[in-house]
C-alpha cells in the first residue's frame, strides 16, 4: 500500500538550538508506527514539526504526496492530520460533552458521538463533568475521543500511556488496536516498550534528533536487548 506520510531530511530548531538533524521515515496506510527513544531525543519535536507547530523547520513532509513543509498548522489539520499532545489539552472549565464537540470537522468521516462513546464507555457517565474532575486516564480518553470527531485519518499520539495505571493503559491499547482495525494510520511516540510491542507494525529508534534504527514487529523479540540498550532500560 502507498505511503500516507513520508518524512525526509527533517530538521527543526528551538531558537538557535537545533533539535532534529535529518529525520527520515514513512507510514503506510493503516499502519501503527512508533518512535522510540529516550527523553530529549526529538520524538515530540518530530510530531510538532509534522503539525507545523515549530517556528523553524526544514526538509520534506509529504502527506499523501502533498508537500507540507511550508504549510501552517491550521492547514495541516484541515488536510486530515490530528495531534494529541502529551499534556492532553483538556479545557478545565468545559464539560466532557463540550470538550468533545469543540473541534471542527475537517472531513465527513468524523465519528459520531455514539460511536466514540462505544470506544470510550468510561466517558458516557462523565459527559456533564468538567475537565478538572476527570482522572488522568479519563483525560487521555477524552483527548483521543475529541480528535476522532474531526474526521482526521492520520493520528499523531504523544505518550498516551504516560502516568497512567496499568488497567487504563490496557484500555488505551485496546482502543488504538480498534482504531487500526478501522483503517486509521497512527504515529505513536512511546517509551513503554511493552505497549509499543503490542501495537506497532514497525518501530523507529530516535537518538539526538535522528533515526538510528528500524525494527519490524516480527523482529521485536529477537532485538529486545538492542531496544532496551537504546532506551537505557
Amino acid at each position: 500500500m502507498g505511503d500516507v506520510l513520508r518524512v525526509r531530511a527533517l530538521e527543526a530548531w528551538y531558537g538557535e538550538s537545533k533539535v532534529l538533524h535529518g529525520m527520515g521515515f514513512r507510514l503506510a496506510e493503516g499502519e501503527v508506527v512508533t518512535l522510540l527513544g529516550r527523553n530529549g531525543a526529538g520524538k515530540t519535536t518530530t510530531l510538532k514539526s509534522i503539525m507545523g507547530l515549530m517556528e523553524r523547520r526544514a526538509g520534506s513532509i509529504l502527506y499523501r504526496g502533498e508537500e507540507l513543509i511550508a504549510a501552517r498548522s491550521v492547514g495541516i489539520a484541515r488536510r486530515g492530520i490530528a495531534y494529541c499532545p502529551e499534556e492532553r489539552g483538556i479545557f478545565a472549565s468545559l464539560s466532557v460533552q463540550e470538550n468533545l464537540e469543540l473541534p471542527p470537522r475537517v472531513a465527513p468521516s468524523g465519528m459520531a458521538t455514539h460511536e466514540i462513546l462505544e470506544l470510550f464507555p468510561n466517558l458516557r457517565e462523565r459527559l456533564g463533568s468538567f475537565g478538572t474532575r476527570l482522572s488522568g486516564g479519563e483525560q487521555q480518553m477524552l483527548a483521543l475521543a475529541r480528535i476522532l470527531r474531526t474526521g482526521a485519518r492520520l493520528l499523531l499520539l504523544d505518550e498516551p500511556t504516560e502516568g497512567l495505571a496499568p488497567i487504563i493503559i490496557k484500555q488505551i491499547r485496546n482502543t488504538i488496536s480498534r482504531l487500526k482495525a478501522l483503517g486509521f494510520t497512527i504515529l505513536l511516540v512511546e517509551q513503554n516498550v511493552a505497549f509499543a510491542r503490542a501495537l506497532a507494525d514497525r518501530n523507529y529508534i530516535v537518538e539526538t534528533g535522528l533515526i538510528v534504527d528500524e525494527i519490524a514487529a516480527g523482529e521485536f523479540e529477537r532485538r529486545l536487548g538492542s531496544i532496551q540498550g537504546y532506551l537505557g532500560i
